[in-house]
């Protein structure tokens, strides 16, 4: 099997609240090669950004307001925003209840529900169906009516990987704060990134 493009295969056992209970810089790349799925629909996780309450480009970093109260509550539970007023994003909580510190996922292979993905993105090409935080929460139907729900009951499903792919890392997208910090994870050649490392 390529690294860089993981195939269709059996889903790994089913992932519970209590991963997400450790730090956010342990969550995040092990993140990489999971399977999330939403009703049935998703694919393998080949991208994500982690966020630490203590940087401020966290939304949790000035403390808890109506918006991120999600953040504080306790782990594997789900944080749904809207960016720049235009898409959503999802996020998966970790650490310690009050720790407010989170994992957004920014890029999925997709391999469950394409024909779906496809009729609520408007595009024929898997490549673009979810490359992109937005472009994922618009494919696989995840809206605010989400955030706050639990990972390990429906509609969500996060399944573990095979194995352990060859992950690389580099600094985060299209901030403006702790632009330095390589928080961001990636599975190494996949061709379905938001944007190379």
């Amino acid at each position: 099997m390529q690294n860089a493009t993981l195939t269709r295969q059996g889903l790994g056992k089913p992932l519970k609240r209590s991963f997400f209970a450790r730090s956010v810089h342990e969550v995040a790349p092990d993140l990489i090669g999971t399977t999330l799925l939403v009703n049935g629909v998703g694919g393998v996780i080949v991208e994500v950004e982690a966020y630490h309450h203590t940087e401020p480009a966290a939304h949790s970093f000035n403390g808890p307001t109506p918006r991120n109260l999600v953040m504080f509550g306790p782990p594997g539970f789900i944080y749904v925003y809207r960016s720049y007023g235009i898409h959503w994003c999802v996020n998966f909580v970790c650490e310690k209840e009050g720790s407010a510190s989170a994992v957004l996922i920014r890029a999925l292979q997709p391999t469950h529900g394409i024909p779906a993905m496809r009729r609520r993105r408007g595009l024929p090409d898997e490549r673009s169906l979810c490359s992109g935080p937005g472009k994922l929460t618009q494919a696989l139907a995840i809206t605010h009516a989400h955030n706050g729900l639990a990972l390990d009951a429906p509609p969500f499903a996060l399944h573990a990987r095979p194995h352990k792919p060859d992950i690389v890392s580099g600094i985060r997208i299209g901030l403006t704060k702790a632009i330095d910090l390589p928080w961001r994870y990636g599975l190494e050649r996949s061709k379905f990134l938001s944007k190379p490392f």
